[in-house]
């Protein structure tokens, strides 16, 4: 049943003084067919915390290993030990990759892979290493939730001193991945095995309690219903308001080729922008939104820019994962497309480090300039 008119201006009013939206507000919104009104509201949040900045970053992803114990439906990415397509990154591949990206100037070393049921923990603190003796300045946004999980398992030690051995390595920041679905009735289908939500939110709790920042993400758009996504929402929401540890939200739209999943059809613009949408006016204590052009397509993640996203990720160049699974965008876009996309969208670019610090540049070289405030998440009211 589509929401009544009555129903959305209310929820107008919350937005507009600053309320935060409740559990219902969430699904009135994915019941309604007012895009537009939704668009129009989460653009008035985005603009109130971000300006008409839109971010965008240099950087390069390293899939270490695509060999994984785990064999979650929705991924095309993995690969058992002595397939054909299996691979692991010795040390000269993974300094190889770090020096190409800082030669391209590149700030970000983005680094997820696969749970490698052979490999000792050592391996991905080594990669760490690696990158940072080939290129000590680029920042390493390294391994996921369900990956230090599994390196807690592995190791038989304590979380805290997994992340301390990696940020003795050089770890900087943690990506958003392996969240997919927090809700039970979803996650045990799709991905039973692997950390629980549980897990996950305890991970990013102890990174912030370490200092580091993180990410979070959210795949949609396969076996979950309105419902699963808002309780995803208002979980990653809580914890937020205990840490202030999340820096970026990412609403990652499934893709469904070469997977177990493949006869799921691929989430519609509409549903694409909506859930964005919905993720800015829900994620009122989270900074920005990305909204992730490998997964969305270019033209869907300009679209966005009104639609309450702030970010556009970045350059990224060899990404993987979601090209395993049918993403049909290119591996990688220069800065002049970037930004030319960001100003056809009517927003000022602004390159960003992987803490939001801004970025400028002459020639080759770069330098860190002034952080980028948002002081108006101060201002929510609860």
């Amino acid at each position: 049943m589509a929401t009544d008119p009555h129903r959305l201006q209310e929820i107008r009013e919350k937005v507009e003084a600053g309320h935060r939206l409740s559990f219902d507000d969430g699904l009135a919104l994915y019941a309604s067919n007012d895009l537009f009104t939704i668009g129009e509201l989460a653009n008035l949040v985005r603009e109130r915390y971000n300006g008409n900045y839109a971010y965008y970053n240099v950087n390069t992803h390293i899939n270490p290993t695509n060999v994984c114990v785990y064999k979650c439906d929705f991924c095309a990415f993995r690969a058992d030990l002595g397939e054909d397509r299996a691979y692991t990154m010795d040390e000269a591949q993974v300094k190889g990759r770090a020096e190409e990206a800082h030669a391209r100037g590149a700030t970000e070393l983005h680094i997820v892979g696969g749970l490698h049921n052979k490999l000792p923990f050592q391996y991905y603190v080594d990669v760490v290493r690696w990158v940072k003796e080939a290129a000590p300045e680029i920042h390493v946004k390294a391994y996921t939730a369900v990956e230090y999980e599994w390196f807690r398992k592995i190791e038989r030690a304590p979380l805290k001193d997994i992340l301390g051995r990696l940020l003795d390595a050089g770890l900087g920041s943690l990506p958003g991945g392996g969240a997919e679905i927090f809700h039970p009735e979803v996650r045990d289908e799709i991905c039973g095995a692997k950390a629980s939500t549980e897990t996950w939110l305890e991970v990013h709790r102890t990174a912030h309690e370490l200092g580091l920042h993180s990410n979070a993400t959210m795949l949609y758009g396969h076996i979950e219903r309105p419902e699963h996504r808002i309780d995803h929402m208002i979980r990653l929401r809580e914890l937020q308001d205990q840490t202030g540890g999340f820096q970026t939200f990412i609403p990652l739209a499934f893709h469904p080729d070469n997977s177990r999943m493949d006869d799921i059809p691929k989430p519609s613009g509409v549903m694409d922008l909506k859930t964005m949408a919905i993720s800015r006016l829900m994620l009122d204590n989270f900074p920005h939104i990305k909204a992730y052009w490998i997964m969305l397509g270019i033209k869907t993640a300009q679209v966005a820019l009104a639609f309450g996203a702030d970010d556009l990720d970045g350059t990224v160049v060899y990404e993987t994962i979601y090209h395993e699974a049918g993403a049909e965008t290119p591996q990688e876009m220069n800065i002049a497309e970037i930004r030319r996309l960001i100003e056809e969208a009517g927003r000022i670019p602004v390159e960003r480090d992987t803490l939001y610090n801004r970025i400028e540049r002459e020639g080759a070289r770069w330098w860190p300039g002034e952080h980028i405030d948002v002081p108006a998440l101060a201002g929510v009211v609860r």
